[in-house]
């Protein structure tokens, strides 16, 4: 349960008490700020539903993939069959695996969307997440979205093997795919926690990489870290504060100014005169033109592209240089080719 919806025995109740600095605060007020503490600022989990709720416009939200289920591909049995675990979680939690993937919009601009909810089996990746977070991405690449995926996991789901742990390998394959030969946009969010084998995938993968205050964000267990290497560690020892300081994230934004930061960058992003038309006619292929402006055009001069290169090109799958010219030296009237593909 989150800290804005009410567990089981509090179905009725108007307060909540802040597990950090004891404040008793109006449901209503803490569904406000967003779940942020209003006397200390804690942040704390949210659902899935409640993230959409605060980020996503209005009535803009469609769900992708919801019919795809997890399964028990080895027969798992701890203390209760694996199935019957799942049921329970689904059950409980109204999902059908860990993570929510849709396309809406944000302050009115398009985005695909992927949000991992804790409360599923900790957020643990396995097979249904892994795929359905590919699906995402490859439906981003083709329709040229920029991509936002909610980072909230323990790792990868251990009851499904080696099927969980190949997810990170088939999620950053579409991932270099989307980024390298799209050039589209990507922005991972590190909420609390952040851990595993997300951590060591697309969690770290995002070509701006923001996190919440105070989130966890760790590959292994601080307990296990330090029994390994014999060594104490400060405090705040994998927070998102140190991994801040030490370079892994490019920003660490309270949850109530996140949305206008992900506007921000995607605007910055759309200005950009780097672009990548004709991505549904030539994904086949893989061959994606990249055309700039023309440096005499009016429209320059609203983005400054004086202070740029002005660059026709094109790569291949492997993100590989196929075509590349000056354009100062090249007719604009005349189409550009490259692999027989007309780029201009």
């Amino acid at each position: 349960m989150s800290y804005i919806t009410s567990k089981p025995g509090e179905r009725f109740a108007l307060w909540k008490l802040c597990e950090r600095c004891t404040d008793m605060s109006p449901k209503k007020v803490i569904k406000a700020n967003l779940g942020v503490c209003p006397k200390c600022q804690l942040h704390v989990q949210l659902t899935s539903d409640e993230r959409i709720e605060f980020f996503m416009d209005p009535g803009t939200w469609h769900p992708l993939n919801e019919l795809i289920t997890p399964q028990n591909p080895l027969d798992f049995f701890d203390s209760i069959p694996f199935e019957a675990r799942i049921e329970d979680h689904q059950f409980l939690s109204g999902l059908d695996d860990a993570v929510q993937t849709g396309i809406g919009f944000i302050n009115g601009m398009p985005v695909a969307l992927g949000i991992m909810d804790f409360n599923f089996l900790g957020g643990s990746m396995g097979s249904v997440v892994g795929e359905k977070i590919t699906r995402l991405i490859e439906h981003a690449t083709r329709e040229g979205l920029c991509l936002v995926i909610f980072c909230a996991s323990g790792g990868a789901r251990m009851q499904e093997g080696s099927l969980s742990l190949m997810q990170m390998a088939k999620i950053s394959g579409a991932l270099y795919v989307f980024q390298n030969v799209a050039k589209l946009l990507y922005i991972a969010i590190c909420t609390s926690p952040t851990t595993g084998g997300v951590t060591a995938s697309f969690a770290m993968l995002g070509d701006v990489i923001f996190a919440e205050p105070e989130a966890t964000i760790a590959f292994a267990g601080r307990r296990v870290v330090s029994e390994t290497l014999n060594e104490e560690f400060p405090a705040n020892f994998q927070t998102s504060e140190y991994s801040f300081e030490y370079g892994q994230l490019d920003a660490v934004v309270s949850r109530l100014d996140l949305k206008e930061a992900i506007c921000d960058m995607i605007y910055f992003f759309n200005q950009t005169i780097y672009k990548t038309p004709y991505i549904s006619d030539l994904l086949d292929d893989l061959i994606y033109p990249y055309q700039s402006f023309d440096p005499f055009s009016p429209e320059a001069d609203l983005y400054g592209v004086e202070n740029f290169p002005f660059i026709i090109s094109a790569t291949d799958y492997k993100g590989n240089c196929v075509f590349d010219e000056d354009m100062y030296d090249l007719d604009l009237n005349e189409p550009v080719y490259s692999n027989n593909k007309k780029l201009q």
